[in-house]
């Protein structure tokens, strides 16, 4: 008999697999890992479908048996995981269960700013008044229960100020923002966003709450020594509102050195701006040289005096002061939204403001407002109306609706006297708030509250053409920069400090266009509906010429992205290919082929391997080691039994992408060593480099898909998937397969399924 064939048994495949290759080890008397596999082998499946999904788990990803143990071969492996799959559909077919949700679910500060700018037409930055929130199991939807009295206050503190915003209040003092940017932001070249013929400086949203005039205060940057960094000739600064140009100051490098104090005082102006949003922006007039080092060296990092010194001068803040003798609150789009009426007298003026709150309660609610719900605003707006008329009123009774819990928390309650474990379908506003938050990031809008008000998503294709409308809105790129953003782990690129020794050219504008490159492709993807295995398999990218340069493709110039097809030699393409990915799964010296394949197994395969023991000792150090290659530095901790289990399964897939170095540039060796990249999957054929990696996920679509389903699941939902979500995974990729896995085929399948249009009593 072959190895890995198994005889003729009356048995299901399982069995014979347990116990030709587990029982050794998970047994009733060893139980490794908590597993008695020998014992649950001899009842039926459903009677243990939790401790079964952890083993089609393993026996999916290949991960059991261990390496150097005996293994079955690939159709023993495919047969087993399928029976098994089949049984335990069949159990959740017989008994399904949603899973529950938590009835109240607070708003994560994204949500929150998305729910203000489509509720009132405002856009607004709460990063400093709302704290951020924690992220847990990939997400920051998953732990949002709770409301402490200092978190509530913060709420009260956000809801004040948006409120005064929105109606745009007449001020009793002039307030003040300034924006600083950020320390290794180099400014030599034209900043996409502010007119051709500039370069550097910054371009802002800032919302003006009244007709009035305003000060702009602008301040250079300077070095240690209190110097204008790079001022050694005349430049030219211009003040922009809305991409008009407003003012242009000159600034002229002192006559005698040291006195830089005063060089920059002159760069303020107060100027009249009308009410609403207006973008803001100071950049420096582009001189016309072309001998100057960065002309030679564009994009040799030079942002600070310590280690990269200017060549010219930058802006280091942007402060805006007022409102100065207001004139009115002026036409702003959230006034428009808000007002929808005016009382003609007294008698009229409670139907308005019942009108005007009405309206803004609905879509806060993502219900229809109740007489209860008048309550409170009706008494906010009195107090309000008393002390400063008819605005201030509502005013009062806006910031009274942004602190209810009917808009701060997604609320699910069960049915009046259903009774405790049964699974009941959510009502059509609740499955409404479940689709806007999980695509929008946001509340629904008019549409789909209509629809679910009058109880009609429930017809045929209905709810189908609700999706695909709202994929194609703008509002969708949540999609991207909240939930992509999070599963790929390109939030932390904004905390990424690569050794300014090791990759001296490394700035903000580097970080910043990797993290562009990979949203793009994503949004592409999503827009276009295409196949999701496309982001692993892109032949194409998008590039700007500050990341071109980065990777040595040439023909791209200038500030702004574009798509470039790709041939073989560009070393460029999907994910795996992409700086931002390689930079976030990287130390700041060197790269971590344990963290890049951590990375891979947990976010594209599924199938993180256990944490690391509290005890593992940190990797030396090359400088300690005598210049031994990654790969040889980590044969240590493989060669230690407590971590060879995992290190086992993650390092080969961190080695083929060692010829990434640590900020995603392509490299042939390390030091004076050539770059070893062969690796390989659990359980899977050796392969080289990430051509082989990309390959082999390839082959198993399966895996990658479903790991995406699970994540976009996990995100929908607000919760962590279990073993009682499996089936309906399965089910949703299965589906998707006859579609090539498009996108949009992944989401409705989610938008259909149990877990998502129902939920668990308590």
């Amino acid at each position: 008999m072959l190895h890995g064939q198994l005889p003729a048994s009356p048995h299901a495949p399982h069995q014979s697999l347990v116990a030709q290759y587990c029982a050794s080890c998970h047994n009733e008397q060893v139980r490794t890992a908590g597993l008695a596999l020998d014992t649950l082998a001899a009842s039926p499946v459903e009677r243990n479908p939790a401790a079964w999904e952890k083993v089609v788990r393993k026996i999916r990803a290949r991960h059991m048996p261990p390496e150097g143990a005996p293994r079955p071969d690939e159709p023993l492996y495919e047969a087993v995981a399928a029976s098994l799959e089949a049984a335990l559909d069949r159990v959740a077919e017989a008994r399904p269960d949603p899973g529950r949700t938590d009835t109240f679910r607070r708003l994560t500060r994204t949500e929150y700013e998305n729910a203000v700018r489509d509720v009132l037409a405002l856009e607004v930055d709460l990063s400093e008044v709302l704290p951020r929130d924690e992220s847990s199991s990939g997400f920051d939807n998953i732990t949002v229960g709770d409301l402490s009295p200092a978190l509530l206050e913060s709420y009260v503190s956000a809801a004040d100020l948006i409120s005064r915003l929105a109606v745009g209040r007449p001020v009793e003092s002039p307030d003040a923002r300034t924006v600083k940017m950020k320390p290794d932001i180099t400014q030599e070249w034209h900043v996409d966003g502010l007119p051709v013929g500039t370069r550097g400086g910054t371009s802002f949203l800032h919302n003006f709450p009244l007709d009035a005039d305003y000060d702009f205060v602008i301040r250079l940057a300077r070095d240690r020594d209190e110097q204008i960094e790079g001022l050694r000739e005349t430049h030219h600064v211009v003040l922009l509102l809305d991409g008009e140009q407003v003012r242009s100051f000159e600034v002229v490098p002192p006559r005698h050195v040291g006195n830089h104090a005063a060089v920059d005082r002159h760069l303020t102006v107060r100027l009249p701006v009308e009410a609403g949003p207006r973008t803001v922006g100071v950049t420096f007039l582009k001189r016309p040289w072309s001998v100057l080092e960065t002309d030679r060296e564009p994009y040799e990092a030079h942002y600070n005096v310590y280690r990269h010194p200017r060549v010219q001068p930058a802006v280091y803040e942007v402060s805006i002061r007022g409102p100065f003798d207001a004139r009115g609150a002026g036409n702003t789009p959230s006034r428009d939204r808000i007002f929808s009426c005016r009382p003609e007298n007294a008698k009229t003026e409670e139907t308005c403001v019942r009108r005007i709150l009405g309206a803004l309660m609905r879509r806060a609610y993502r219900r229809e407002a109740t007489e209860r719900d008048f309550e409170s605003p009706m008494d906010f707006f009195d107090r309000g109306r008393s002390q400063g008329g008819f605005e201030a009123g509502i005013e009062m009774a806006l910031a009274s609706i942004l602190v209810s819990p009917d808009f701060l928390f997604r609320v699910e309650r069960d049915p009046v006297g259903i009774p405790s474990g049964t699974p009941y379908r959510v009502s059509d506003t609740e499955l409404a708030a479940r689709l806007a938050f999980f695509l929008w990031s946001s509340v629904p809008d008019d549409e789909l509250l209509d629809a679910a008000i009058a109880g009609e998503l429930g017809r045929t294709g209905m709810l189908e053409r609700q999706v695909r409308r709202m994929l194609g809105d703008r509002r969708s790129d949540a999609m991207v920069t909240n939930f992509a953003s999070q599963w790929l782990h390109l939030r932390n690129l904004e905390s990424v400090k690569p050794d300014m020794r090791s990759f001296p050219s490394f700035d903000d504008n580097l970080r910043q266009s990797m993290r562009k490159e990979t949203e793009l492709l994503l949004t592409n993807v999503i827009r276009e509906d295409h196949s999701v295995l496309e982001l692993l398999s892109a032949d194409y990218t998008y590039l700007n010429e500050r990341l071109a340069r980065h990777y040595r493709i040439p023909h791209v110039y200038g500030s702004w992205f574009r798509r470039v097809d790709l041939d073989r030699e560009s070393r460029r393409g999907g994910l795996l290919r992409h700086a931002s990915v390689l930079t976030v799964t990287s130390y700041n010296t060197r790269t971590s082929p344990v963290i890049r394949g951590h990375w891979v197994m947990e976010n594209l395969l599924g199938s993180p391997p256990p944490p690391a023991p509290a005890d593992v000792p940190a990797l030396e150090d090359r400088t300690i080691d005598g210049g031994l290659s990654v790969r040889e530095r980590l044969m240590e901790h493989r060669a230690n039994p407590a971590c060879s289990g995992c290190h086992n399964l993650m390092d080969p897939v961190g080695f083929a992408l060692e010829n990434y170095d640590a900020v995603g540039r392509w490299r042939e060796t390390e030091g004076e060593q050539p770059i070893d990249s062969a690796g390989s999957l659990p359980g899977g054929e050796p392969f080289l480099g990430v051509d082989g990696l990309e390959r082999a996920l390839l082959d198993r679509p399966e895996m990658f898909v479903g790991t995406l389903t699970e994540k976009l699941l996990t995100y929908s939902l607000g919760r962590v998937v279990d073993h009682r979500d499996a089936p309906s995974v399965r089910k949703i990729v299965r589906d998707a397969a006859s579609e090539n896995y498009r996108f949009s085929s992944l989401i409705l399948g989610i938008v259909q399924s149990s877990p998502f249009q129902m939920r668990r009593s308590l």
